[in-house]
């Protein structure tokens, strides 16, 4: 069912105390996120948790860096993300985490390299999301001062780059390199060579929690994500466009 259904659905048997949930989001993060369609992983898991209790997600849209200040200003009255600043001054009530961006390095199996600590890229190119040198200085600082690092917003190059053996590592996360490395093979006839993933940091569920103005709402979207979870829906979320 499309979110619109889902919505209008909704709006028809929702409780009394239901509300209309607007949420900031990014403004394209495939397979996370898809504005033109409204939907995605994180657009669908967020919607459904917040539908379990009769409330109506209507998605905004900002670029990335912007979605922590539209909150802050009230445009919207939650946000997917806070990327990494506490927003509990600005009235935030932060919930269970709904996704989890799993960063990581890739390379080519066969080039047979080994990445456990940052000096192990010397020499070696880098492609990455536009901004992680902010987040991963310790990793990619030295890098670019080699002259060996590139940001690349559409993450269908890096796929592709990588392949070709035009870039030595890609950080990426690991759910929307997949995404991408399976919609070639599905409408491209695209047949990438083995990768190998290089975990570099530990990931934290907290840094990934989604922010609610209204403390009620966050429990209810608590309350759905939890059974989410337990039914297998999540799982069948994330399957529905990362399973080959």
């Amino acid at each position: 069912m499309k979110l619109q259904q889902l919505t209008l659905l909704l709006i028809l048997l929702s409780p009394a105390h239901a509300k209309e949930v607007t949420m900031a989001f990014g403004e394209k993060i495939p397979p996370f996120c898809f504005p033109q369609t409204n939907s995605g992983i994180e657009l669908e898991v967020i919607g459904e948790a917040l539908a379990y209790r009769g409330h109506v997600l209507k998605p905004v849209y900002f670029p990335f860096a912007r979605i922590p200040v539209a909150f802050k200003n009230r445009h919207v009255n939650a946000a997917m993300t806070d990327l990494g600043e506490d927003l509990t001054p600005y009235g935030a009530k932060y919930g269970d985490p709904a996704v989890i961006y799993d960063n990581v390095l890739i390379t080519l199996k066969s080039r047979n390299l080994h990445l456990r600590q940052p000096s192990d890229l010397k020499g070696l190119s880098v492609i990455s999301f536009q901004g992680a040198i902010n987040r991963y200085p310790d990793w990619l600082n030295p890098v670019k001062q080699e002259g060996n690092y590139y940001e690349q917003n559409d993450q269908k190059v890096q796929v592709l780059t990588l392949d070709k053996g035009r870039y030595d590592v890609v950080l990426s996360d690991r759910s929307i390199f997949r995404y991408f490395t399976l919609q070639m093979k599905k409408t491209e006839g695209f047949l990438p060579k083995p990768v190998q993933e290089h975990r570099f940091t530990t990931v934290n569920p907290q840094d990934y929690r989604p922010v609610f103005r209204d403390a009620v709402v966050r429990d209810d979207f608590n309350a759905g994500l939890k059974q989410l979870k337990e039914s297998g829906r999540f799982q069948a979320i994330y399957d529905k466009y990362l399973k080959e």
